[in-house]
């Protein structure tokens, strides 16, 4: 096998086969006009089509789950019927796209909330401002849940898995990442719980496992991804014992049998992920039997090295599909990349969204 042919293998993901292993990372973009996909996102999507997996930016799961301004919806019929549009789209050119299902927990922010506290597993709050309408505000501290309340938001998740099902996603991945509400109730930073959901590790999986149960019921398992990050530190984020934590994590997801899980941990130190703690992907990779996607800051090679060495099975990039809509075809012809605007991540507007050169035409 040529060393170039590693990326280019293609490869099972639960229900769908997908013809390479470059995956597109879900990135939030904050195009969504109140909260309802667009006919910008549609091609912003469309463009990207090229992906082996579109995962789409993080979605709000129910109006408690909202926290990000711009970002989109999946709980009521409009904004259904506009990620149906997106997902048109990406089909008729040839793609395959999973809905990553989000709530945002702690941090959100009252005024996302008609005034009322955001929630979470404990009433701590996070370090930093939330993004609201109004700009940057510090977050504040949120409700404790109650068990009540963290059934109904289990419910929530089924509820979302079935609108992104009748949207027209080929699967979901339940976003269990980055600070969230389902990393708050992992990690013993957030969850100073002393009832069934805190405590010890596996008191702390309870909440991921009864979502992912739900998800999967709602649909299938293998049409159910995973996204957790074991060392992703912002928002005061941490835990005591990341490996331990993650390592039972993965032993436990082995029971679900999900069409992937997706782990996001940067091969390099970096500003979220906290240098001193040492990677927890290669222990992952050891004990979980399933198709893996790792993710944080792979370029081509060190994403083939990583295929090849069998670290993972399957790489999703981030900032590269954003600035390259044509990923897997550059990767192919070893040509060069666009950069990255960061000026334009969460802008509105189409500049730095859907105007990056394809490679045709950058070549023409």
């Amino acid at each position: 096998m040529n060393h170039d042919d590693a990326l280019f293998r293609p490869l099972q993901l639960g229900a769908i086969e997908i013809p390479h292993r470059m995956l597109m990372a879900p990135l939030t973009r904050a195009r969504a006009t109140d909260r309802v996909p667009n006919e910008m996102m549609a091609e912003y999507y469309r463009q990207r089509a090229g992906a082996a997996l579109i995962i789409s930016e993080a979605t709000a799961i129910s109006e408690q789950g909202y926290g990000w301004h711009g970002a989109p919806g999946i709980y009521n019929d409009a904004q259904v019927e506009g990620w149906r549009r997106v997902t048109s789209a990406v089909h008729e050119a040839g793609g395959r796209m999973f809905l990553q299902l989000w709530h945002m927990g702690r941090i959100s922010h009252p005024d996302y909330q008609g005034g009322k506290l955001p929630v979470a597993p404990s009433a701590i709050a996070a370090t930093g401002e939330a993004h609201t309408p109004t700009g940057k505000k510090p977050f504040v501290t949120p409700h404790a849940l109650t068990r009540e309340e963290i059934a109904s938001i289990v419910g929530d998740y089924a509820v979302a898995t079935r609108r992104a099902r009748d949207a027209g996603f080929d699967g979901v991945e339940v976003h269990g990442a980055n600070s969230y509400l389902i990393d708050q109730f992992l990690r013993d930073a957030s969850n100073h719980r002393t009832d069934e959901y805190g405590g010890s590790i596996a008191n702390r999986l309870r909440f991921l496992g009864e979502v992912i149960a739900a998800v999967s019921d709602a649909w299938s398992p293998d049409r159910t991804g995973l996204r957790l990050s074991p060392t992703m530190n912002g928002n005061g984020m941490g835990d005591s014992d990341p490996l331990a934590l993650y390592s039972q994590a993965a032993e436990m997801l082995n029971d679900y049998h999900l069409a992937y899980l997706h782990v996001a941990e940067a091969i390099k130190p970096g500003r979220l992920f906290n240098p001193d703690a040492p990677r927890v992907t290669p222990t992952i990779r050891k004990l979980y039997k399933g198709v893996l996607v790792a993710n944080g800051g792979y370029d081509k090679a060190s994403a083939t090295l990583a295929i090849e060495e069998s670290a993972a099975d399957a790489i999703a990039f981030g900032q590269s599909f954003l600035a390259n809509p044509d990923l897997p075809a550059r990767f192919k012809a070893d040509a060069p990349l666009n950069t990255p605007n960061v000026t334009t991540y969460y802008s509105e507007g189409p500049h730095g969204y859907i105007d990056y050169p394809a490679l045709a035409n950058a070549t023409a």
